[in-house]
C-alpha cells in the first residue's frame, strides 16, 4: 500500500501544468465544512497556496482560513494554559507528598505543553517545509479531473468512497486510498474506465518489516519491527500519479470528493527495499488520453498504465 505521498498543493502550478482551472465553488465548500466543525484534513500546503494568492475572488477562502488559523490557534493557547495549571498544582501536591495520582498528572501536563507548543509553532510557521503538502489516508489534495468536459483542479479526499455505497465503506475499507490494479475490474469497476484523475507527486512512503528490507527471514522469538521508507525517483521529478475518483452523494449530506491512488507491481528497486506495489506514473504524453476514458475500449487505458514512466525509486528511511 502506498499510504503516503509528497504531493503538489500548488494550485497555479497544477493549472499550468495541466492546461486545468480551479474549481473555485469545489474549495470553497470544503473550507466551509471544516470551519464548521467537520473533520476535514486539510494539509498546510494548501492553505498556504490560497493565502500567498492575490485573487479577489479567492478573497473568501482566504477569510475561512484566516478564521480557522485565528480559532485553532485559540484553542490550543486555551489548553496550554490549563495543563500549566494542572502542572502547577501538580507540583504542589508533589512537594508536600508524594503520591501517583499527582505524578502521573504531571508527567501528563507536561506531555501536552509540549505537544501543543509544538502544534501552536507550526500553525503560526510560514516558511514552507515539504511535509506541509503530505498527504496521508484521509487527508486532502489537489486533484486534476475532467468534469463537464473541463479539466479542473479539486480537493479531493485521500481515501475514496464510490458513488452509491453506503458511508459505512469507510470504516469497512480503510484501505481504499489505493486501487490496486489487479481489482480494477472488480471492486473498483464503477469507476476504471470512468473517472479518472491525477496528482502531481515527488515522493511517496511505505511501512515495510525490517527484516524483508534486510532480505530475510525472522529469527526464532524475534519480533517485526516497521520501518517507514520514503521513496523518491531518481532524477528527481513530478510524477503524473494515475487516480480513480468518485463523486459521492446522498440526501442531506454534503457532496464528498474522493480518490485513490491506483498501485501495480513494484519494480525491482523498491521489491528489494521489501516493498510489493508501488504507484504508476504515466507518461505525460498520455494525460488526455487518461482523464477522458472510453469505457468500452479499456485495452486503450491499460496500454496507459503499461507504457507508464519508470524512473529509479531511491529510498531511503523517512524522517
Amino acid at each position: 500500500m502506498c499510504y503516503s505521498q509528497q504531493v503538489s498543493q500548488d494550485f497555479n502550478r497544477l493549472m499550468r501544468t495541466f492546461g486545468a482551472k480551479l474549481s473555485t465553488k469545489e474549495f470553497l465548500a470544503l473550507y466551509q465544512r471544516r470551519q464548521r466543525g467537520e473533520r476535514v484534513l486539510v494539509p498546510k500546503g494548501m492553505d498556504e497556496a490560497f493565502l500567498a494568492s492575490s485573487d479577489p475572488s479567492l478573497g473568501e477562502i482566504r477569510d475561512l482560513i484566516r478564521e480557522h488559523l485565528a480559532s485553532e490557534s485559540t484553542r490550543l493557547e486555551e489548553l496550554l494554559f490549563a495543563q500549566r495549571t494542572r502542572l502547577v498544582d501538580a507540583e504542589r501536591k508533589l512537594e508536600v507528598k508524594f503520591t501517583k495520582g499527582a505524578t502521573e498528572s504531571k508527567r501528563i501536563a507536561g506531555d501536552k505543553i509540549e505537544d501543543a507548543k509544538i502544534k501552536l509553532a507550526d500553525l503560526r510557521r510560514r516558511e514552507p517545509k515539504l511535509r506541509d503538502s503530505r498527504i496521508y489516508p484521509s487527508s486532502y489534495a489537489m486533484v486534476m479531473v475532467v468534469e463537464e468536459g473541463e479539466r479542473k483542479i479539486m480537493p479531493m479526499r485521500y481515501l475514496c468512497r464510490p458513488a452509491g455505497k453506503p458511508a459505512s465503506y469507510d470504516e469497512r475499507y480503510p484501505g481504499t486510498y489505493n486501487a490496486r490494479r489487479n481489482s480494477l475490474n472488480g471492486y473498483w469497476k464503477g469507476l476504471w474506465g470512468q473517472s479518472h484523475g491525477l496528482i502531481l507527486s515527488t515522493a511517496f512512503f511505505e511501512h515495510v518489516k525490517q527484516h524483508r528490507k534486510e532480505g530475510r527471514e525472522l529469527e526464532a522469538g524475534e519480533k517485526e519491527v516497521d520501518m517507514v521508507l520514503e521513496f523518491r525517483p531518481q532524477p528527481e521529478q513530478e510524477m503524473f500519479v494515475a487516480c480513480l475518483w468518485s463523486r459521492w452523494t446522498a440526501p442531506g449530506e454534503p457532496d464528498l470528493l474522493s480518490f485513490a491512488a491506483i498501485t501495480d507491481e513494484p519494480p525491482a528497486e523498491v521489491a528489494a527495499a521489501g516493498h510489493d506495489r508501488c504507484i504508476i506514473p504515466i507518461d505525460p504524453a498520455n494525460v488526455d488520453a487518461w482523464v477522458n476514458p472510453d469505457p468500452r475500449h479499456l485495452e486503450e487505458q491499460e496500454a496507459i498504465l503499461d507504457e507508464r514512466e519508470r524512473p529509479y525509486y531511491e529510498h531511503r528511511l523517512a524522517a
